[in-house]
């Protein structure tokens, strides 16, 4: 055994360097607008690379925030936080009943669903933003939530985690005389409860990151998200890297704060959804 435990010892050692390597890589880019938000104007400017502020200043933060900055940030939360909620609770109900129910067309919903997956926003678009302008929705915050709560992907995600209820359990809460609220909300819930969070942590990031559909649906300057507050910032201070930086680090904190949050059932909804049965 001690001689097994050697033997592959050194791939272990070669397997946490690389992690380590990795992670460097990976986080140097967040260390770099970090590190240049709090950075003077000369020293972002520098020719050779300033690698720590040695005067870091908040001054940048200061000029963000005579900026609607913090208006961008909250309308990005409340856009993100409701089109979680909504997909997550439309997504589980949806998921619940193609994995469990029986009723006529189901196969075909389904596969309406999976072919929903390879069809790109682009194709929809005008339609959407007809539809979007004829509930006067347009240039709301509800114009961008509402074509996320039908998801495909969250439809499928779920139906999947759906798939490993044990059908006994949803028999004996029906012999007890649970009624199909009590049984989603009590028994089916915390089953599938992995799969939630796993999924509010991919709606909340990809509604977060959609810059195209927020482009073409917001256009009021009070109604703008913080990529667009930032793109235009680039395209009107396009050389005050300092501002652009101090509103990319606001950017990513709410969204490292989520995933944080949620890293848990993030790794178990993973795990559970690649084993089966």
């Amino acid at each position: 055994m001690q001689a097994s435990v050697n033997r592959t010892s050194p791939y272990r050692l070669l397997a946490i360097l690389l992690l380590i390597a990795l992670s460097v890589l990976f986080l140097f880019p967040m260390y770099w607008i970090i590190t240049g938000s709090v950075k003077s104007i000369q020293a972002v400017n520098a020719a050779t690379p300033v690698w720590f502020p040695l005067e870091p200043t908040m001054d940048n933060y200061a000029r963000l925030f005579d900026r609607p900055a913090l208006m961008w940030l909250w309308n990005t939360i409340l856009i993100c936080t409701m089109s979680m909620l909504l997909t997550c609770t439309t997504a589980s109900l949806a998921g619940y009943a193609l994995a469990k129910k029986n009723f006529i067309g189901r196969g075909i919903i389904f596969a309406i669903f999976i072919s929903a997956m390879a069809l790109p926003k682009q194709v929809i678009l005008i339609p959407l933003l007809k539809e979007m302008s004829f509930l006067r929705l347009h240039d709301t915050p509800w114009a961008v939530i509402l074509p996320t709560v039908g998801w495909p992907f969250g439809v499928f995600l779920m139906k999947q985690f759906s798939e490993n209820i044990p059908g006994s359990i949803l028999e004996a809460a029906r012999i007890d005389g649970a009624g199909e609220v009590i049984t989603f909300t009590q028994v089916v819930l915390p089953i599938i409860k992995p799969g939630i969070g796993a999924l509010a942590i991919f709606t909340f990031i990809t509604t977060w990151n959609d810059y195209f559909m927020q482009l073409i649906m917001l256009n009021s300057q009070s109604k703008l998200t913080i990529s667009l507050g930032i793109a235009k910032l680039q395209t009107e201070m396009s050389n005050d890297f300092g501002l652009i930086m101090a509103g990319a680090a606001l950017s990513a904190i709410p969204i490292t704060v989520v995933f944080l949050m949620f890293q848990k059932f993030f790794t178990r909804g993973i795990t559970m959804g690649a084993v089966k049965g």
